[in-house]
């Protein structure tokens, strides 16, 4: 009897915990949603990541650890785009990378596929 309550608890949360974890659906690359990001990543990343995500924007000197290479260096936290996304929203422990919490769902999808882009040297 025992048993069945422990295991009809373990269910519930379970249950609840499957429904309110969000469900995110990745929205598609496209070439307005690129223009979304690049124009996000003027404002936003630009000034330590530079123009083609080398790394090397104006502040890029003054920051320790230095800002990431996209197209030379690993991505701490994964290079797919799912996973961007959800460095831009948590940042990067340790490093001047903050959340970017202030910008809209839509705005780090675009940035997300963006970074992508300039990771293949598009």
């Amino acid at each position: 009897m025992r048993r069945c309550a422990l295991a009809s608890t373990l269910l519930g949360a379970l249950a609840f915990a499957s429904s309110a974890a969000p469900s995110r659906k990745v929205p598609k690359r496209s070439p307005e949603r690129i223009e979304q990001g690049k124009a996000t990543y003027a404002i936003y990343c630009v000034a330590c990541h530079g123009e083609r995500g080398a790394g090397d924007g104006s502040a890029a000197a003054r920051l320790n650890p230095r800002p990431r290479n996209f197209s030379t260096e690993k991505f701490r936290q994964g290079e797919s785009v799912s996973q961007i996304f959800d460095t831009l929203g948590k940042g990067v422990p340790g490093t001047a990378m903050v959340k970017f919490t202030n910008l809209s769902e839509a705005d780090r999808w675009a940035l997300a596929w963006y970074v992508l882009d300039l990771k293949a040297g598009r």
